[in-house]
């Protein structure tokens, strides 16, 4: 509906990577391969970001839930968004950076599936070409019309 698609632009708008609160996410520490040499042997550096989807949907517009479920992210088992970062040697770097990834699925989910609005420029550019076409066929069956007359005699 036009206030379901009007809230969810609106929601789109206001969106910013402190709308999901990290309360309700779950992080875990493991030891990573990535940057760190033998550091990464020994340290517990990779975050891996849980969310369970029933304490993420209430957060986003009806338009994004289905789009949210078939995502790659979600496991399909537990029913949970699941983010993994082993970007950096540092613990707090690894949070911010699945953080970020969280944001930046929804967002980009969003800005696929919810349409922008059409500007007015474009609405009006819309109506001009359609009363051109009209007119340009009411000319062209007029046209034909009196060449069919002038040939009855």
């Amino acid at each position: 509906s036009d206030d379901e698609l009007r809230g969810a632009r609106r929601w789109l708008n206001d969106f910013n990577p402190k709308s999901i609160p990290e309360s309700i996410c779950e992080v875990t520490y493991s030891r990573s391969s990535g940057p760190g040499g033998q550091n990464v042997n020994k340290v517990n550096s990779k975050a891996t970001l849980r969310i369970a989807l029933d304490r993420l949907l209430p957060l986003v517009p009806p338009l994004l839930r289905a789009p949210l479920l078939q995502d790659p992210h979600v496991a399909k088992k537990s029913n949970d968004i699941v983010i993994q970062s082993d970007e950096s040697r540092k613990q707090s770097e690894n949070t911010q950076s699945c953080h970020a990834k969280l944001f930046h699925l929804v967002a980009d989910l969003g800005r696929e599936h919810i349409p922008a609005e059409t500007p007015e420029s474009k609405k009006k550019r819309i109506e001009n070409l359609a009363k051109e076409a009209n007119e340009s066929r009411l000319k062209e069956k007029r046209y034909h019309s009196s060449k069919k007359a002038s040939r009855r005699g």
